[in-house]
């Protein structure tokens, strides 16, 4: 039996259109009508989630690739870096020439060309960059799209004083085996080919989907998680049933227990109708409110 079910946002829970469709509208308003936890798992944070989430009204938030967890209600799980590894992080950008974004509760500050990454529009050209391409390169391109100040010295920025959550670095694919043998402390996740997540070791979506569970009592085995890249092949793993989005990498796609439809073909109903969680007639109801 189904008790619980998470999300990844861009490429899972909303359409090309960085909209969510009608028809998982439909299909998550009649889960929670059904007593089921439906909650978010994503490499975002807090600040400006409802607009990021198209407003969907959920019950659990597992944000920043897991560091930190939240209900509506109560903080379940918070886990920052500590300052000697944010400081390690900021002297390896200095030395090669990386961009920086630092993560808090609240909001977010560092390299605008990082920033810019992040937003919904560029990720749609991402296909297009080969993996292998400089960093300098990459920084160029993304300076075109769009006119950004060089950034203050890191060590200068106010968001340092905060509690930081989760760093992003822009990096190419094949920079990851150096970087994690240089921070052993640090773990790393790519919801794309330009830039790496950075979080404190011992998290991850799934860490954070186990939080969860355990504060509402919920077994593994009975949650489901829907995923579309590779910071999401854990928790597909490692969960009840994991569901891969038919717009996924092959590495994704292997390691979920089902393959749905795309993001933008109603995947996720198709799911919600494949394991009996809704029917067919749900989907012709009037959009709910929630």
């Amino acid at each position: 039996m189904i008790r619980a079910i998470f999300f990844d946002i861009d490429g899972t829970l909303l359409a090309s259109s960085a909209k969510t469709l009608l028809s998982t509208r439909k299909a998550i308003s009649k889960a929670r009508r059904q007593g089921i936890l439906v909650g978010i798992a994503t490499g975002r944070g807090p600040v400006h989630l409802d607009e990021q989430i198209d407003h969907i009204r959920l019950d659990a938030f597992v944000t920043y690739n897991g560091q930190l967890v939240y209900t509506n209600r109560d903080i379940i799980y918070s886990h920052p870096f500590s300052q000697e590894t944010l400081q390690k992080l900021v002297e390896y950008a200095d030395s090669h020439q990386r961009q920086l974004l630092f993560e808090s509760a609240n909001h977010m500050e560092g390299s605008g060309i990082v920033e810019l990454s992040q937003k919904k529009w560029p990720k749609r050209f991402f296909h297009l960059i080969p993996k292998n391409l400089p960093v300098a390169r990459i920084n160029q391109g993304l300076r075109l799209l769009k006119k950004i100040k060089k950034p203050e010295p890191y060590e200068n920025l106010p968001i340092l004083k905060d509690l930081i959550y989760q760093v992003v670095m822009l990096s190419p694919m094949n920079e990851m085996p150096r970087l994690k043998a240089l921070f052993p402390r640090c773990h790393f996740t790519r919801s794309n080919i330009i830039t790496v997540d950075i979080i404190p070791s011992g998290g991850s979506k799934m860490i954070g989907i186990k939080k969860v569970c355990k504060h509402f009592d919920i077994p593994l085995e009975d949650v489901m998680a829907f995923g579309d890249s590779w910071n999401d092949i854990e928790m597909l793993s490692g969960v009840g049933i994991g569901i891969a989005m038919e717009n996924s990498p092959e590495e994704v796609k292997a390691a979920a227990d089902y393959v749905t439809a795309s993001n933008d073909h109603d995947g996720i109903s198709k799911a919600f109708e494949h394991f009996g969680i809704i029917t067919p007639t749900d989907l012709l109801e009037g959009e709910s409110r929630e």
